[in-house]
């Protein structure tokens, strides 16, 4: 009985992707209409924007767990978003090199003593390539494809890096936590086109009502209900 315990803890510690969004209980996704309602949208737009208060989960409840399903390609029963039917290449931006590596690197990974315990099942890690000049950063991850055997690949960047950094490959998802530039936001828009990819965004409106947050927010206004979709974008927005 401790060995089928001990077992049952380490699956639920290497597998935590799956213990989230339950059907039932007081996390149950019935309870996070906002975040359904996001994921939903991706069926249909390819530009989103999740913005929301401080600690409420949208790094990794929003961002980091729709990314990580595509990357996979195993995606929970009742998903109603986008799906993709191949291994896909994604980057997934923050302000700096090191809160990349202190907040959506271990999102993903887990802690650099435990990789595995993060969003990506440890079984579904390939392989990943560190990041020169940054102690324990990683500058790509590299992800089982289940549904084909393939391989989808995450590369991790910044926006202290410039938008130069930005250009050059086509990219089938760009995952921005915390606000970019303007112009980085628009980089990564380009780096979708081609591809009819998707490009989300998980962030607080520290700066106010910014050119990168007026491009969700008609006339500067929160919409009622939380949610406005115009031609290829949708806004969410935590309530007050």
């Amino acid at each position: 009985m401790i060995a089928l315990a001990q077992e049952q803890a380490r699956r639920r510690k290497y597998n935590y992707i799956r213990t989230l969004y339950p059907e039932d209980g007081p996390l149950s996704r019935h309870n996070y209409p906002k975040h359904m309602a996001f994921f939903r949208a991706g069926a249909v737009h390819n530009e989103r924007a999740f913005l929301a208060a401080n600690r409420i989960g949208k790094t990794e409840g929003v961002g980091g767990f729709e990314l990580v399903l595509h990357a996979t390609g195993v995606y929970p029963r009742w998903w109603e978003g986008r799906r993709f039917d191949r291994p896909i290449k994604a980057w997934a931006a923050g302000d700096t090199n090191q809160t990349v590596r202190d907040i959506i690197q271990a999102k993903l990974l887990g802690p650099v003593d435990d990789k595995g315990s993060g969003l990506i099942p440890k079984d579904l890690i390939h392989r990943t390539r560190p990041k020169q000049g940054m102690p324990d950063g990683v500058e790509i991850i590299y992800v089982k494809h289940v549904p084909t055997g393939g391989i989808s690949r995450i590369g991790l960047k910044s926006y202290e890096a410039g938008r130069k950094s930005f250009q050059g490959t086509e990219q089938d998802i760009i995952w921005l936590d915390e606000e970019p530039p303007l112009s980085i936001y628009a980089e990564c828009l380009i780096r979708t086109m081609t591809t009819e990819g998707m490009l989300l965004c998980t962030f607080t409106p520290l700066e106010g009502m910014t050119d990168v947050c007026m491009l969700y927010l008609k006339d500067g206004k929160i919409p009622e209900g939380g949610v406005a979709v115009n031609e290829s974008t949708l806004i969410q927005v935590e309530a007050a």
